[in-house]
């Protein structure tokens, strides 16, 4: 039996800090087991106990645990022989192993098979103690490591570049919310980057070591996304040849974010409901809950109010996932960093392209600053690495932004709300991108002498380039 010995004094930060760890505790022996517990509980762990293999097996897969302390001998089997199920199902989780009668070959065999310690009884607690702190501090490091390797390789977008007022507005809202560990719904329209500031949400938040696990709500049925989001069991319905696990589980200790969330059938709404009031889920074809720990971000195009009145969204999920709301703001309303935004973009594509940089004329800014942009920043790069691609030279002009026909018409996306003389600029702009800053045919084709299309160009302050020809 272990002996008890008294614990080593413990900051308070110390013991909040580990009082979220999950240790499974497998022995069959009543006393033992009571005694490592109740020290264990003490120094702020949180104690899942089993008896026999099968238990611990079950335990494991739905707990998540931290660490495990195993006994070797159980009443149904060892724990050297279950080491390679509890691995498959979570390589990370730290184990240790404790026998009465080790031997060296025992040993070495429970370390091949993925254990981290094998020790002989008795054991001292505090010695047992500092072990799994040890444990789970190197795996926590393991963690920080790649977290900061992953960093280094990739150079995360900063969703609040610019100096509008509407987005230093979100920058300062994300920042004071980023450390909460309430639902987070991110509001804004196609395109806007709610994805790149649920990244930055999840990187700046507590849980910036563990997983970000994103899925768009959009077009799957209900059975997908009930499927890809809880998993199933072997057998579960026809095809299933092996159990799968679902993103809450990959997403266990992380962040959740559910892009699209208005679109999600109403059928799988009220699991979700579940798993954030209650952290427990289960997988198709299963009997038993599994817990689970994770943030959830959320993020629509969709006025969820509306949805609401429809009935299309459940009233008890949405005020459950708006606890904290973020609006990313329109291209339109950040019409006076449209160039600053632009440049940016065309410097990471003459990068990806290997070309020298590329540079905006004055009638290039101004053409995008008057579009519309129902495709926000997405559209913005989509059509900058058009522009980028087909120019023969480093300066693009009006004439070389291809925007998208049919998504806007010659208006924007409600043309019904612009003035006459609106429309007539948009229509002049669009025919000149059309005829790359040709005078003489765009005139043509508006049927107006060319005099007269000059006039209009000095009207609407639509400027042309140096290099404009009129033939």
């Amino acid at each position: 039996m272990p002996r008890a010995g008294a614990s080593s004094p413990s900051r308070k930060d110390e013991g909040a800090e580990r009082a979220r760890y999950k240790i499974l505790l497998a022995e069959d022996e009543p006393a033992i087991r009571a005694g490592v517990r109740d020290f264990l509980e003490t120094n702020g762990y949180e104690v899942e106990e089993a008896e026999t293999c099968q238990a611990a097996e079950q335990a494991f897969r739905a707990l998540r645990p931290d660490a495990a302390v195993l006994d070797y001998l159980l009443p149904d089997g060892n724990t050297v022989d279950l080491l390679p199920r509890l691995k498959s199902a979570d390589p990370d989780v730290p184990i240790l192993i404790l026998t009465g009668h080790g031997t060296i070959d025992l040993a070495v065999r429970a370390l091949k098979e993925g254990a981290e310690q094998f020790l002989t009884k008795p054991v001292e607690l505090p010695a047992l103690l500092v072990i799994i702190q040890r444990l789970i501090e190197s795996q926590r490091s393991r963690k920080k490591e790649l977290a900061a390797r992953s960093r280094e390789e990739r150079d995360p977008i900063d969703p609040f570049f610019g100096a509008s007022a509407a987005i230093r507005a979100l920058a300062d809202e994300a920042r004071k919310v980023a450390g909460s560990e309430s639902p987070i719904l991110i509001e804004g329209e196609t395109g806007s980057g709610k994805g790149v500031l649920a990244g930055w949400l999840h990187r700046h938040s507590p849980r910036a070591l563990e997983a970000f696990v994103d899925l768009n709500c959009a077009g799957l049925s209900r059975d997908l996304l009930d499927n890809d989001l809880f998993g199933h069991e072997k057998g579960a319905f026809t095809g299933a040849a092996s159990s799968k696990t679902g993103l809450l589980e990959v997403a266990h200790r992380g962040t959740l974010f559910l892009d699209e969330i208005g679109d999600m059938d109403v059928e799988v709404q009220p699991k979700i409901l579940k798993v954030l009031e209650e952290k427990r889920f289960r997988r198709l074809g299963d009997t038993r809950d599994r817990r689970v720990d994770v943030r959830l971000i959320a993020a629509t195009h969709q006025d969820l109010r509306a949805r609401v009145r429809e009935r299309k969204f459940r009233s008890d999920l949405y005020f459950r996932i708006s606890t904290i709301p973020l609006r990313v703001p329109s291209l339109r309303e950040r019409q006076e960093e449209i160039p600053t935004l632009a440049a940016r973009v065309l410097d990471a594509l003459a990068a990806d392209l290997g070309r020298p940089g590329f540079t905006l004329s004055d009638g290039a800014n101004l053409a995008l600053q008057r579009y519309p942009w129902p495709g926000n920043i997405r559209e913005l790069r989509n059509v900058l690495e058009r522009a980028a691609l087909l120019t023969a030279g480093r300066r693009i002009e009006p004439w070389d932004l291809r925007f998208e026909p049919g998504l806007v018409g010659d208006g924007g996306p409600d043309a019904s709300n612009l003035t006459l003389l609106e429309l007539e600029r948009r229509h002049i702009e669009r025919v000149l991108r059309e005829e790359r800053g040709r005078v003489d045919p765009a005139a043509r084709r508006l049927g107006i002498p060319r005099s007269s299309l000059y006039q209009k160009l000095k009207k609407h302050g639509i400027p042309l380039s140096r290099n404009s020809r009129s033939l």
